[in-house]
């Protein structure tokens, strides 16, 4: 099931990053009988469910899903929902937990940085202007997927927006920093791409063997931060 809680991102992405956030939050709270999963995404909530669960749970057989939609609708009362975004909306947003604070290392040494030039053509900026604006912004998690534990920030300056790639990479090497129109993200994994590839961090954004076995998650506040390619070495060993 979709719940959805806005239509449009761009115009305050804060604003329902942080609703998305307290629709999940709450949700969670309610220990709805058959949920099983919550993924938050830029507008959405999505649910997943097993439906013999919550019949077991009471459902009805004919109409598990109105039965689990008049559930999910008593939840989210608590949520304030925006009337609009500006200053009279709501304030869903207190509702939110706290989340994580990461630095996020980066060497942004050509050798990795694929698409540096690009980004700094676009921009019309020397490639270090590149790396202070990147590593300048203060960057929110508004989803992670495509890959596991693939992080979609926003956050970038507006200078440093380059389209994606008209030909993808097969191959993009974990670990890779890239830039994909007004977003940046990190590969915690090799694997084909199109994004504009500007660096490499050592962190490991996606391990099968923890719990949870992914860094990020959406909500949290990420800085990057430029390391030398002697650091990279040594943090990779």
């Amino acid at each position: 099931m979709l719940i959805r809680v806005a239509e449009n991102f761009d115009q305050a992405p804060i604003d329902v990053l942080n609703n998305v956030l307290a629709t999940k939050s709450a949700l969670e709270a309610a220990q709805i009988p058959g949920v099983i999963e919550l993924a938050p995404a830029y507008t959405t909530v999505a649910l997943f469910c097993d439906p013999v669960r919550a019949i077991d749970a009471g459902a009805p057989i004919e109409d598990v899903f109105g039965w689990l939609e008049q559930r999910i609708q008593q939840a989210l009362k608590s949520v304030a929902a925006p009337k609009a975004f500006g200053a009279d909306r709501g304030r869903a947003g207190d509702n939110v937990p706290a989340y994580n604070s990461i630095e996020v290392p980066v060497c942004y040494d050509q050798e990795f940085a694929f698409d540096l030039d690009e980004v700094a053509r676009t921009a019309g900026v020397h490639l270090k202007e590149v790396v202070d604006l990147h590593c300048g912004a203060d960057y929110r998690v508004h989803c992670v997927g495509f890959t596991p534990g693939f992080p979609f920030l926003g956050g970038l300056p507006r200078q440093l927006a380059t389209p994606r790639r008209d030909v993808p990479r097969k191959e993009i090497p974990a670990g890779s920093v890239a830039i994909g129109g007004r977003q940046t993200g990190i590969y915690p994994i090799k694997s084909p791409g199109g994004w504009n590839v500007i660096g490499r961090t050592p962190l490991q954004l996606f391990d099968p063997q923890k719990d949870p076995p992914v860094l990020l998650r959406a909500g949290d506040r990420v800085r990057f931060r430029s390391i030398t390619r002697e650091e990279f070495e040594r943090a990779t060993k």
